[in-house]
């Protein structure tokens, strides 16, 4: 199957994007492998002209945005990010109307339409570096809750809630860090900022998935525990074999990572199946968002 996928690949002129929490054998198989923005990023120098985005849908429109002269494909169509679907366009506009129209900083895990109602994106690597760059002393950040309170933390801005999540990073409690620690006492924890302040206050890093991987690299420490989505001990322990990782906890899995398999990737490349577009007005908002971000 694997052999089948890169030959079609290659027929196809597309190329393979996985995200770090991806099952083994898609990020096996994968051209890149990274972060979401990341991987959109690198995808639209290429000439493919199919990108095969092997995510959940707002990474696909996301690549789409930047890329939409490209075929872009989500081989499981129905693999969603229930955090992004916690904020939509109608009930931004009106969440700035009342807040009297200050800017809007939104996590990238958003769908095109709610970039379109901001004015600038963010990654949880560079979420202190853009809060910083606006002018305005107040702002409303979407839709992470546990991101924005990160960043209130660390700037001097009034920062404005938007009350989503992720509801795996947001499980994690201080008691499962506490009992992980407890049985790896040599283990440097690395936490997300997408995991609640409890959790970030026991971290001795706080990184993107991308930033663990290139911490762990970096560090002498020999031995983590990761507070992020389990996905990512592959990549991680594939970059560094002779490091250990552990997961802070083993609940912390994502099944909409996981939607994707050799079948469905196979048959998308077969079929052009699973189709990911964005409206032309939409998607030039968007882009602004995206491109102020990638500026800074």
């Amino acid at each position: 199957m694997k052999d089948k996928i890169k030959a079609l690949a290659k027929k196809r002129n597309a190329v393979i994007l996985a995200h770090n929490y991806q099952p083994p054998e898609i990020q096996d198989i994968a051209d890149l492998c990274g972060d979401s923005l990341e991987l959109s990023i690198k995808a639209s120098k290429t000439t493919a002209d199919i990108i095969v985005f092997c995510g959940v849908h707002f990474m696909a429109e996301t690549a789409f945005i930047l890329s939409p002269d490209k075929t872009v494909l989500l081989p499981a169509p129905d693999a969603g990010c229930p955090m992004a679907d916690m904020v939509d366009p109608v009930a931004l506009r009106k969440k700035k109307k009342a807040l009297g129209g200050i800017p809007v900083v939104t996590y990238v895990n958003s769908s095109a339409a709610v970039k379109a109602e901001s004015d600038i994106c963010c990654t949880s690597a560079n979420v202190i570096k853009v809060v910083d760059s606006i002018h305005a002393p107040e702002i409303l950040m979407t839709p992470d809750r546990n991101l924005a309170l990160y960043a209130a933390s660390r700037t001097s801005k009034i920062i404005h809630l938007w009350e989503g999540f992720c509801p795996f990073h947001n499980t994690l409690t201080a008691g499962d860090v506490i009992k992980a620690k407890t049985a790896h006492p040599n283990a440097l924890f690395m936490a997300h900022p997408e995991c609640p302040p409890e959790v970030l206050a026991l971290a001795d890093e706080i990184q993107s998935t991308s930033g663990m991987i290139r911490f762990a690299g970096e560090s002498a420490q020999t031995e983590f525990i990761l507070g992020t989505e389990n996905g990512l001990l592959y990549p991680i322990s594939k970059a560094h074999p002779k490091k250990k990782f552990h997961p802070a906890s083993e609940k912390m899995v994502c099944p909409d990572m996981k939607k994707i398999t050799l079948e469905n990737l196979f048959d998308c490349l077969e079929t052009l199946s699973g189709r990911i577009t964005v409206a032309e007005d939409i998607r030039k908002k968007a882009l602004g968002a995206v491109q102020r971000m990638v500026e800074l």
